[in-house]
């Protein structure tokens, strides 16, 4: 059989919805806005595919660090190294201090 190496593997439960979560987030998921140096949370909304982070980055906290076209980059510790990623507003939400 064929090795499926996907860049969703292994994320049945992970990306799955709350029931009354499903369908298409709310519009103002999209027009967030960040500064640089806010912290976020990288929470993956699987109905939408455009700009979706790596799935080893789902549940990870961030700090913005500029914006790329529609896209957000962040900055994220991954064990010794800093890692940079990028992802559009429907896949963050805002940390609340």
């Amino acid at each position: 059989m064929a090795h499926h190496n996907g860049p969703r593997k292994k994320t049945r439960y992970k990306f799955k919805k709350a029931l009354r979560q499903r369908g298409l987030a709310p519009v103002t998921r999209v027009i967030q806005k960040f500064e640089p140096g806010d912290r976020v949370h990288i929470v993956i909304d699987s109905s939408v595919h455009a700009g979706m982070p790596h799935r080893r980055f789902h549940g990870k906290t961030g700090t913005v660090v500029g914006q790329r076209g529609r896209a957000w980059m962040l900055e994220i510790s991954d064990g010794n190294t800093t890692k940079t990623v990028i992802a559009r507003s429907q896949h963050l939400k805002p940390q609340n201090v």
